[in-house]
């Protein structure tokens, strides 16, 4: 096995927990395997033998780059936050937010994380949901280790207090009104509930496949922007489409048969759909819970 053959196979041991990290961070499949590719790049690029621990350093890295894309994100004066260093209250040692792991808890987490900061976002996610020491958290968003544990209990406070079950309910909402839209070729429905700055996003598996599944996909691809290029893409398709939880968040998925060919997972902001993410690639799929609900 040659050298870059070993440090590729080293990188794909870590693949798998690097993309959850990414994907919970920043709520998207397309971003999150950006992130991830972005820091295989990174790995290739750096002298193995300066790395003393590849799980703590891909870590790290893919954290950068995540808080990197937070914060490169379009503002929205509704969800801004001061993201500077935590308030100069005293620090305390809140119960962690024991019930992230359980699955409908984890997907009204992703529903109600991008109320959050970038670097709020970041030390409630590593930390909280993957256990990571808040001194490596603080070394990635260059805060103190005590303003870093400030920053993770206030996610946890403000994650309290949102309204998980009606933002559950406004993403099944619009992702019914969606598909039946779509099935029908309604290109007015399909307008109302797409955000007109509405972004898509497709695995190439996903470009592929599209032709080879009436009903279920659209031809696309890989990347479409704005509401009437996406519309255009739906109209008259998602025939086989069902309602689906991906990861816990109200998403679609066609399944012939049971088995699924393709998933889309859908964000929602003030009752539209503000971002599509299709995947075709079955390894991913592989790694997603989903649970099929049907028809809407």
């Amino acid at each position: 096995m040659s050298d870059d053959e070993f440090l590729a196979h080293e990188f794909d041991t870590h693949r798998t927990r690097l993309r959850a990290v990414a994907y919970r961070v920043l709520g998207t499949y397309g971003d999150a395997d950006d992130a991830v590719q972005e820091a295989w790049l990174r790995l290739a690029g750096t002298d193995r033998d300066s790395i003393d621990n590849l799980s703590g350093w891909l870590t790290t890295v893919v954290s950068r780059i995540c808080l990197d894309m937070l914060r490169s994100r379009r503002a929205r004066a509704e969800d801004e936050l001061d993201d500077g260093d935590a308030p100069s209250a005293p620090v305390t040692e809140e119960p962690e937010f024991v019930a992230v792991h359980d699955d409908s808890v984890t997907g009204a987490l992703l529903v109600v994380l991008d109320r959050l900061g970038p670097a709020e976002r970041l030390a409630f996610v590593l930390h909280d949901l993957f256990g990571v020491p808040f001194e490596q958290i603080a070394a990635v968003i260059e805060r103190s280790p005590d303003a870093t544990r400030q920053l993770a209990s206030r996610a946890r406070r403000r994650l309290r207090e949102a309204d998980v079950s009606s933002a559950r309910e406004q993403q099944r909402s619009a992702v019914s009104a969606f598909l039946r839209a779509s099935r029908s070729g309604d290109l007015a429905g399909l307008l109302e509930v797409l955000d007109p700055e509405i972004e898509l996003r497709a695995d190439r598996v996903a470009v592929a496949a599209a032709a080879a599944a009436p009903g279920g996909a659209p031809d696309i691809d890989s990347s479409l922007h704005g509401v009437h290029a996406v519309a255009a893409a739906f109209q008259g398709r998602a025939r086989g489409a069902e309602l689906a939880l991906i990861d816990g968040v109200i998403g679609a998925v066609y399944a012939p048969g049971g088995h699924v060919l393709s998933a889309i997972a859908a964000r929602v902001e003030e009752g539209r759909i503000v971002r599509i993410d299709m995947c075709a690639d079955q390894d991913t799929i592989a790694g997603m819970r989903i649970e099929i609900l049907g028809r809407p």
